[in-house]
């Protein structure tokens, strides 16, 4: 049996392909990295499986094997003939051809979904690294039926991901992500392991989708926009950050939805918790 090294290299030979560095493309080539995702994806047969960038294949070749269905969506034209030779044998591989973040996931769900096979959905990738925000926040925001997301990530992006909401890590990402889900770390991942060898180092994370929000705010919009302006300039105060988005009118305004909460005037976004943006939120929904 081949390793996932020497499949690669015949595969990029066969096809005469390059990676391409404008999709972010690295070519994952660990065979223990593998099998972690796939093993902490808990996949089973009456999972639907989404793959976002399958690109040659490599973790598509596990996912059909286990789960009750995969849907592989690949941007990259290269790719397509690749993935359709490598998995034309299996009646429960579909393709598409198309960018994720135009793709619309919740009719794709729903659709599957009536397949009375499928209990659950789950997303399994090695995301693009300039584009995993967007990914992920399209993923989130949709609010779609599916249990969790167990994805490939930049170490650094993974790290705010994953942080505690009001720590040294966090950013703005941290409190839209736990707003949705309960992120874990699951694995390090070392430059390494791909082909070609990426700048930076990644990890493996997973998102469990919370069934209710942790907080509940009267507004979502205006919760998420008072948490991005608050980080827009870190080292600027709340206030400021509120005062320069235009959030808020007048300073005086914000201080006193501040003293209502016993927050301090001096406070940083960043130190805030989920709970206490929920507060400043509807707060200022109410004036």
């Amino acid at each position: 049996m081949k390793s996932i090294l020497e499949e690669t290299k015949y595969i990029i030979k066969k096809y005469g392909i390059t990676a391409n560095k404008n999709l972010g493309q690295n070519f994952l080539i660990d065979d223990e990295n593998v099998n972690k995702i796939i093993e902490s994806a808990s996949i089973t047969k009456e999972d639907l499986i989404i793959e976002i960038g399958p690109g040659l294949g490599t973790l598509t070749k596990e996912l059909v094997e286990r789960a009750g269905k995969v849907i592989a969506i690949e941007l990259d034209d290269r790719m397509i003939k690749i993935l359709k030779d490598r998995f034309y044998l299996y009646s429960n591989f579909e393709l598409l051809h198309q960018d994720i973040l135009k793709v619309n996931l919740t009719e794709i769900i729903q659709k599957n979904k009536e397949n009375e096979q499928i209990k659950s959905v789950k997303i399994v990738a090695n995301l693009p690294y300039y584009i995993t925000t967007p990914i992920l926040m399209k993923i989130l925001e949709a609010k779609l039926d599916i249990n969790s997301i167990t994805v490939m990530v930049q170490k650094e992006v993974a790290d705010r991901i994953t942080a505690i909401p009001g720590q040294k890590k966090a950013g703005a990402i941290t409190y839209s992500v736990y707003y949705y889900a309960i992120p874990t770390q699951i694995t390090f991942v070392s430059k390494d392991c791909f082909l070609p060898s990426p700048d930076v180092d990644s990890e493996v994370i997973q998102l469990t989708i919370r069934k209710k929000s942790i907080v509940k705010v009267k507004n979502e919009e205006l919760f998420f926009k008072i948490i991005k302006a608050s980080f827009m300039q870190r080292r600027k105060t709340l206030l400021n950050g509120l005062m320069n988005s235009e959030i808020i009118k007048t300073k005086e305004e914000g201080e006193e939805i501040l003293k209502k909460l016993g927050i301090s005037n001096n406070i940083r976004g960043e130190s805030l918790t989920i709970e206490q943006f929920a507060e400043i939120a509807n707060l200022i929904n109410n004036v």
